[in-house]
């Protein structure tokens, strides 16, 4: 075990977030080394990370799982630590990366992430503990090519850290819903890339299945209504993600190269 832990680099991705970037910054002074992946911000996002000592990295939308890979190349350091400019890092986090980093017992790590929704941060159902992988050392893990919906590719053992990772997923209802519209449209193209196909089937079957599992099961219903509505949408989600797939599907065969649009 180390007594000295490895420095450590902190990647975010960006795009006109002057407004959370500030939270986010101050939540991970702890790091050695912060990089800012900008896809084209015209609020003063890039001269806000500038001024605090961020490095700064400028490249067009390749997509999520893309855009944050070309952030972790870019580090100066083998450990990286991947978020939004939505996110915030708890207290207790960030001690728990700390005394993990110093310890090194595994490449990579995930922690509870508690996604806020209509002014309330979710404890139950698919809003938490919504176990993400952000923690890792470059040389063993990567994050994955997908548009939407990216995860990181490791074969290593993952350690789970105590703590929560703070998500402001949307200042309102409309703006959460402008997004799922977004995030539907890219993961049906993605389906529609890899060849997958949906019927009728999945249009009356996920919303359901999806609700069972994370409003009952999950005890989403501890949430009060905020827990109801952020469900509720999930399984709309799940019924317009197929409903475009299927409507792809109607189109004929996905072409070769599909453009990438960031969707917030």
């Amino acid at each position: 075990m180390s007594s000295v832990r490895p420095p450590l680099s902190v990647v975010i991705i960006t795009l006109d977030a002057v407004r959370q970037l500030g939270a986010l910054l101050d939540s991970v002074a702890f790091a050695d080394e912060v990089v800012v992946v900008d896809s084209g911000s015209n609020d003063g996002t890039v001269e806000l990370a500038r001024a605090r000592g961020a490095k700064i990295v400028h490249q067009p939308w390749l997509g999520f799982g893309r855009q944050k890979q070309v952030g972790v190349a870019a580090a100066s350091h083998d450990w990286v630590l991947c978020l939004d400019a939505d996110e915030r890092v708890t207290p207790e986090l960030g001690e728990s990366i700390a005394r993990a980093l110093g310890e090194a017992c595994h490449h990579a790590y995930e922690f509870a992430r508690s996604n806020r929704f209509m002014g309330r941060y979710l404890r139950h159902g698919e809003g938490y503990p919504d176990w993400s992988v952000r923690l890792f050392d470059r040389r063993h893990a990567c994050w994955s090519e997908d548009e939407v919906h990216e995860k990181v590719l490791t074969s290593a053992p993952v350690g789970r850290l105590s703590g929560d990772l703070l998500h402001d997923t949307a200042e309102t209802v409309e703006d959460y819903l402008t997004k799922q519209n977004r995030y539907t449209s890219l993961a049906a193209r993605a389906l529609h890339a890899q060849g997958r196909r949906a019927a009728a089937g999945q249009l009356l079957l996920s919303p359901l299945v999806r609700f069972l599992k994370f409003y009952l099961v999950r005890r989403g219903f501890l949430d009060g209504l905020p827990g109801l509505a952020h469900i509720l949408i999930g399984c709309m989600n799940s019924f317009v993600k197929y409903a475009k797939l299927i409507e792809l599907q109607r189109r004929g065969p996905a072409p070769a190269a599909m453009r990438t649009r960031r969707p917030d």
